[in-house]
């Protein structure tokens, strides 16, 4: 819908102070950054530091550890499969590498899998690449242009970005082998922006001092998924696809290694036993929990699978305690709730202003920093623009940037989202967007090395199911670097595991056993079942018939 008659009014108070914001900003005299001591302040208001949000887990590997109750809820749960019901004789796939999940890092994992002489099947929840990778829009950091930037740099973004508390060894190699990435994506056909003489477009970030941002408009994580997914699907001998077939349970074996997984068909209703030399785990993020009731930029199969599954097989957790919040989430039309506004709005020159029409942050602040100020702003400085159901946002400018950069430069520069405004009768051309914090991103995840090794050998992980790289706060165009980078080095290790490490064994589930009894002494309510594989927001009926705790087999 258009905006109302209430919210064209506060627009013309945004306007009335556009040309000055524009006139500052062509001199450089925008709001300075927040010194850290500032930052330290500013981030009191960010969701994490709510201490009744989370608590201690009470089972597991990582017994003792503060973190959302949602997550927690999931990782005590008993496992939706009776190991009792379950014949670990009758296999239906027999494969070398058996990568979990279909987006970015599980379609790199299975490219470079099967590139070092591995057959590879992909099981996945919905289609092949429906995942965030496909909602990622603003970019793709990487260190490409030579004396103006370089990994050090980048390094050191993305520890300070991550508060210092990342695990420097995950970065080093992040960084180290991004501009490979870069390469073999654009190898492959990745339509990445390009200036006329064929130079690689890049724009700043939040929490950069370098313009590395790569991109494709506002639209990414589509093309480097749709880039990846029609390069796997050249492969149909060695790179297999299982869709609508979401793991639920990982299968050992009496060595202890991880040697496949129980698949559970979405549309017959059926469980699948795939048996595998090793697994890569890439299962993505947690957004669909909707932590601490926000709204959420995620895909609707983003219910933290795959943590879940690792955690019950032994593989600790680390970086739970914090979940970003992208800053810009759309608030206004409600029929798009939670999408996300990419940060490369802010990077050309779009600013955040309140009710008043005022700049109160400078746009270039790292996202919890970023996301901590509109929240403040609008909760406990009472400056939020409300919406007419009584929702809060704040505007961001995106008119500026034509002002800055010529007439169209937003519908050049943003196809997706102008599109998107325009199905409701909005040009974000000419009138502002109104956005509020969203939660986007899983910060941490299972413990893993920056070969993709877990401690359970066999299992590996490529992605946002992996913890550490980015600490306490991830910076824009990580993720999808991330994806690149983990995904192909989980695939390449995964499969060099197999000729190097490999040792057969005796399937078994009898660490779900040990685990559903750890529960029980716990005394965890038995109600609570994981994975969840798809959030309801319908039917409670539904719910209970999703989630049961005591049948194995078809629901039919």
């Amino acid at each position: 819908m258009p905006y109302p008659e209430e919210l064209k009014q506060l627009i013309k108070t945004v306007e009335s102070t556009r040309v000055e914001r524009v006139e500052r900003k062509k001199k450089n005299e925008e709001v300075p950054f927040l010194s850290l001591d500032q930052r330290a302040e500013m981030l009191k208001y960010h969701p994490d530091v709510k201490e009744e949000g989370r608590r201690e887990l009470m089972v597991g590997p990582s017994k003792g550890y503060r973190i959302a109750h949602e997550m927690a809820d999931l990782l005590e749960a008993r496992s939706r499969v009776d190991p009792a019901k379950i014949d670990l004789s009758k296999i239906d796939y027999e494969t070398d590498v058996l990568v979990i999940g279909g987006g970015g890092a599980g379609t790199a994992a299975a490219l470079y899998a099967k590139n070092n002489g591995a057959k590879v099947i992909i099981a996945t929840k919905l289609r092949h690449g429906d995942a965030n990778t496909m909602m990622a829009e603003g970019g793709i950091q990487a260190a490409t242009k030579g004396h103006k930037d370089s990994p050090y740099f980048h390094y050191l973004d993305v520890m300070g970005g991550g508060h210092f508390k990342n695990v420097p060894e995950l970065v080093e190699t992040l960084v180290n082998k991004a501009p490979d990435a870069i390469k073999w994506l654009e190898s492959l056909g990745c339509g990445f922006s390009k200036d006329a003489d064929g130079t690689l477009r890049t724009i700043h970030g939040g929490g950069t001092s370098r313009k590395r941002m790569h991109y494709a408009a506002d639209i990414t994580g589509a093309e480097i998924m749709r880039t990846i997914r029609d390069e796997a699907r050249n492969y149909p001998n060695d790179i297999h696809v299982i869709e609508f077939s979401p793991a639920v349970e990982l299968i050992l074996n009496d060595k202890g290694h991880c040697a496949g997984a129980v698949l559970y068909n979405l549309e017959t209703e059926e469980y699948i036993i795939v048996k595998a030399k090793a697994v890569v785990m890439a299962t993505g993020g947690c957004g669909r929990l909707h932590i601490q009731g926000f709204m959420t930029t995620n895909h609707y199969g983003a219910t933290a699978d795959g943590i879940v599954m690792g955690y019950r097989a032994g593989v600790g957790i680390c970086f739970l305690h914090t979940v970003q919040y992208h800053p810009t989430g759309i608030v206004f039309p409600e029929q798009a709730e939670g999408i996300l506004i990419t940060e490369k709005f802010r990077g050309s020159g779009a600013n955040l202003v309140n009710i008043d029409g005022q700049q109160f942050v400078n746009e270039r602040e790292p996202r919890d920093v970023e996301a901590s100020a509109i929240i403040k702003e609008c909760i406990v400085n009472g400056k939020g623009i409300p919406t007419p159901t009584g929702k809060l946002g704040i505007w961001l400018d995106s008119p500026m940037i034509d002002m800055l950069q010529g007439e169209g430069t937003v519908e050049r520069e943003f196809p997706g989202k102008f599109i998107l405004y325009k199905r409701f009768g909005i040009d974000i051309s000419k009138e502002p967007m109104l956005i509020y914090p969203t939660l986007h991103y899983q910060n941490g995840g299972l413990d893993f090395k920056n070969t993709g090794d877990t401690s359970v050998p066999g299992l590996f992980v490529g992605g946002e199911v992996g913890g550490g790289i980015h600490g306490e706060n991830r910076l824009m165009g990580n993720s999808l670097l991330d994806i690149m980078v983990y995904g192909r080095i989980a695939g390449a290790s995964a499969a060099a595991y197999i000729k190097e490490k490999y040792e057969d064994g005796a399937l078994t589930l009898e660490h779900v056993v040990k685990y559903n009894k750890e529960a029980d002494e716990a005394g965890v309510p038995e109600d609570r079942v994981a994975p969840m594989i798809l959030p309801d927001y319908t039917d409670p009926r539904i719910r209970e018939r999703q989630l049961t705790a005591h049948y194995v087999g078809t629901l039919r």
